[in-house]
């Protein structure tokens, strides 16, 4: 009847819970198993940072069992799952047992490239995802599916100019977050920044991740940025080794700096 309930039997080892009657015993059984279905995953509430708050921290692109069980340790908040095969970071061969080690707080994110909602819920189940990230084509019907099954939905949309922004009104209604990365002629991360002080055109209410380059030079002036909306910020291969194998030590330091006091005003 508690969503806590699952959650700690989640913890011993079950996959799966036979649940009807509290539902049924509602007035509003689909809004009932609604809420409950919210309430089974540590998400993220779905706004931007409140003042004096930091930016939540998503890793992205691992692969490696010893890697992910490091990254496990550190305060990050989502690690995120490759599942387009054509990356270098692709994680669909990784066993399930590996993602064992990842702690309830940090929230587990599939990243996709127009995959078929077939792939997409396969994934979601075997690696018990929590989000899945769509880097495609997707169509608002697409997410809206998506998100009728209780995943969250973040929409990746490449920025250039602010222009951009109004094709992501088409998505509000069902999406969760979206994701801004720099815009390139291929799918995927690029490495490269786009002009993060577009980010001052944008006036939509979901909120959204910053992506696209960000490295350990950049944690100083990300600490200061109050861009509304801003929730999440992304970061990849500025912070490897190799792809798919995250430097530890240098998203230590990109936290410790993001942490410290700000010695400047915030950015408006």
């Amino acid at each position: 009847s508690k969503p806590e309930t699952v959650i700690d039997l989640r913890k011993e080892g079950f996959k799966g819970f036979l649940m009807g009657e509290n539902f049924m015993k509602t007035n509003t059984p689909g809004q009932t198993l609604k809420e409950f279905i919210t309430g089974l995953s540590p998400n993220p509430s779905p706004q931007g940072k409140g003042a004096g708050e930091r930016s939540k921290i998503k890793v992205c692109g691992m692969k490696h069992p010893s890697n992910i069980a490091e990254l496990s340790q550190l305060p990050i908040d989502m690690m995120g799952l490759i599942f387009y095969e054509k990356s270098p970071r692709y994680a669909g061969d990784l066993d399930a047992d590996a993602l064992r080690v990842i702690p309830e707080n940090i929230w587990k994110i599939g990243v996709f490239v127009n995959a078929s909602e077939t792939k997409v819920l396969d994934k979601v189940e075997r690696y018990d995802l929590q989000a899945v990230q769509l880097h495609g084509n997707e169509t608002p019907e697409y997410c809206k599916k998506m998100k009728e099954k209780g995943i969250v939905v973040i929409k990746t949309f490449q920025i250039a100019e602010p222009e951009d922004f109004t094709y992501c009104t088409l998505y509000n209604k069902y999406c969760d977050f979206f994701l801004f990365d720099t815009k390139t002629p291929q799918y995927g991360g690029s490495g490269k920044k786009f002009d993060w002080q577009i980010l001052s055109a944008y006036t939509g209410k979901t909120p959204f991740f910053l992506s696209g380059g960000i490295g350990l030079e950049d944690a100083e002036f990300i600490r200061n940025l109050n861009f509304p909306g801003l929730y999440a910020v992304d970061l990849n291969s500025k912070f490897e080794i190799l792809p798919g194998t995250k430097d530890i030590e240098k998203i230590k330091t990109f936290l410790t700096t993001l942490d410290s006091t700000p010695q400047y005003p915030q950015q408006k």
